[in-house]
C-alpha cells in the first residue's frame, strides 16, 4: 500500500526537532511543501539559518521517518529564500517551548523593499522576554548565546531562575 500524502504529513508531525525536542519540524515551520509522485516524496525544507548544524540531522531524520512509513523515494530540497523566520512557529510550538523552559520568541514584520526586492525581518517592538516560569518581564539578559546560535540566556530578577530566549529572526 502507498503512503498517502495526509499520512505523511503526520509522520513529519511526529519528527523532533534535534536541538529541542519538545517541538516538531513542522511546529517550527521549516518544512515548506510536501509532494506526492506514486510512492516517492519531495520534501521542501527550509533550515532556521543556512550554518544550522542540525540541518544535516533534520535531513536524515525526514528521510528515514518517511521511507520507515512506506514511501517508496525520499528526496529533499533545501529552499533558502524566503529566509525561515521564527514567525513561522505554529502557535503550539511558542506554548511548548514556553512549558520546556524556554521563553518563545517575539514576533517580526516583514519589510519588503521593492526597488531591491529584497525582503527584510525587523522587530516590530523591543524585545520583551517574558520568565517562562514566573511570566515576570523583569529579566536580565547574561549572554547573547545560550546553548546554541539561535537562543540567548537570561536570568529572571523575580523568581531569580535562569532561562533560554529563543531569539527572534
Amino acid at each position: 500500500m502507498t503512503l498517502s500524502l495526509a499520512h505523511a504529513w503526520k509522520v513529519l508531525e511526529a519528527v523532533p526537532d534535534p536541538e529541542i525536542p519538545v517541538i516538531t519540524i513542522t511546529d517550527l515551520g521549516i518544512v515548506r511543501d510536501l509532494i506526492q509522485d506514486g510512492g516517492a516524496f519531495k520534501v521542501v525544507v527550509t533550515p532556521t539559518y543556512s550554518g544550522c548544524p542540525a540541518t544535516e540531522f533534520i535531513e536524515h531524520s525526514i528521510k528515514t521517518a518517511l521511507l520507515d512509513a512506506g514511501a517508496q523515494s525520499v528526496t529533499l530540497e533545501i529552499q533558502l529564500s524566503p529566509a525561515w523566520t521564527t514567525d513561522w512557529l505554529n502557535p503550539d510550538a511558542r506554548e511548548k517551548l514556553k512549558r520546556y523552559g524556554i521563553a518563545p520568541p517575539s514576533c517580526t514584520t516583514q519589510v519588503s523593499t521593492k526597488k531591491e526586492q529584497v525582503i527584510q525581518f525587523m522587530p516590530r517592538q523591543k524585545d520583551v522576554v517574558e520568565c517562562p516560569r514566573c511570566n515576570s518581564k523583569n529579566n536580565e539578559r547574561l549572554s547573547e548565546f545560550g546553548a546554541t546560535a539561535c537562543k540567548a540566556l537570561y536570568r529572571c530578577l523575580d523568581c531569580r531562575e535562569p532561562f533560554e530566549y529563543f531569539k527572534p529572526i
